[in-house]
């Protein structure tokens, strides 16, 4: 109890690197800590880098061949992250079962290609240890492809191109030349991944971009109820609850059960962003890779969290400016003042990265218990109108 004590009084110096202060904050909520995880999430960072470099290597050729001459080329997103998360998950499981094996413990620098009849069968199969690690790879290269294209393709609709980075002074014209270009390297590549795998891939896959497409389609609707709400029309707020904040479900989630649909906003920001995870889970678990359901939960709950308390709350100025609605800009309208809507966010926020961070306590998971951490520890709502005296 006196080292718990301990961590959280340190976790809370903000003079302490965020990762630190993570670790201690997760050991002084849950009494977790594992070493070997912490080892391991420099092992899947150094790999998932690497295929990040594939991909920014593939984009720079394509790039070159648009402008004419050797282009540099980098952009900076971090939705890879429960990529990352469930790679080391699978990996600490195969370890679990074979410790010490030299196959696992030095992970491959090439991934052999999925079995095809494998993924048709599904998740029931009883995979070896070092099969598990093979197949997470590929389905992590796989994901990562996805989740930039889908990051990409929302910065392009969104006309914000200040992520997509290059080594020349690039007019704004530029910018959009070189996220569309970078994009559709990307899916073509992308497409033929894809083609190259049983459709059963292909359909889950494209039933999350669908998803959260029909989502996107919303969006002058939803900028026309934020002009009506920010002109006094209470009609309009009362839309903004019931369409955005509790909106209701359609479509089940693959993943959420009523606890996590009844928390607000749930419904948009699934759609928004949980939505595209939920789908990645589903490559691995078509690989035949047995991912927990509360691990699932906690990835989807913790990706939302943060597009809430990192993006939206660091974007609540321009959002507000520009009419996008979001969690952050809908709380500053429902809201009676302006100390209100800040408890709101910070209240939002903390349901669902406390929840996120209960579902990955439970599914054994530290790596993600302390990703969620160092998600929350990272936020800055002080930018917000309204913080408390």
């Amino acid at each position: 109890m006196v080292l718990k004590t301990s961590a959280g009084v340190l976790a809370d110096r903000r003079r302490l690197p965020t990762a630190l202060r993570a670790v201690l904050g997760y050991y002084a909520d849950t009494g977790v800590f594992d070493a070997a995880s912490l080892s391991l999430k420099s092992e899947i960072d150094d790999r998932t880098e690497s295929m990040v470099d594939d991909v920014t290597d593939r984009i720079e050729d394509a790039l070159e061949d648009e402008f004419g001459r050797p282009v540099e080329f980098s952009y900076d997103t971090k939705l890879i992250l429960p990529a990352q998360l469930t790679l080391g998950y699978v990996y600490r499981n195969a370890r679990q079962q074979a410790p010490g094996d030299p196959v696992i413990d030095a992970i491959a620098d090439g991934v052999p290609t999925v079995d095809e009849t494998a993924l048709e069968q599904g998740p029931a199969q009883d995979l070896a240890p070092r099969e598990m690690v093979v197949r997470a790879e590929q389905m992590t290269r796989l994901s990562i492809e996805a989740l930039i294209d889908g990051d990409m393709r929302d910065a392009i609709n969104d006309d914000e191109f200040e992520d997509f980075e290059v080594d020349f002074d690039a007019s704004e014209a530029d910018r959009r030349r070189v996220a569309e270009v970078a994009q559709s390297a990307l899916q073509s590549h992308l497409d033929g991944l894809l083609e190259d795998m049983p459709p059963v891939v292909e359909n889950a896959y494209q039933w999350a971009v669908d998803y959260s497409e029909a989502h996107q389609d919303r969006d002058g609707y939803f900028r026309e109820l934020m002009t009506a709400a920010e002109d006094g029309d209470a009609d309009a707020l009362t839309d903004i609850r019931g369409e955005y904040k509790f909106a209701e479900y359609e479509e089940e989630p693959a993943t959420l059960t009523e606890t996590e649909k009844e928390l607000p906003y749930s419904k948009t920001q699934y759609a928004r962003v949980g939505v595209l995870y939920d789908g990645m889970l589903d490559l691995y678990r078509l690989a035949g890779l047995d991912i927990d359901d509360e691990f699932a939960k906690a990835i989807v709950l913790a990706i939302i969290g943060a597009q809430v308390w990192l993006d939206d709350v660091d974007d609540y100025g321009d959002d507000r400016a520009e009419g996008q609605l979001t969690p952050v800009t809908a709380e500053y309208l429902l809201a009676p003042d302006d100390e209100a809507a800040y408890r709101r966010v910070v209240d939002v926020t903390e349901q669902y990265l406390d929840l996120a961070k209960t579902y990955a306590t439970a599914a054994d998971s530290p790596l993600t218990g302390v990703a969620v951490e160092y998600i929350y520890r990272s936020g800055d709502p002080d930018v917000l109108p309204g913080k408390p005296e």
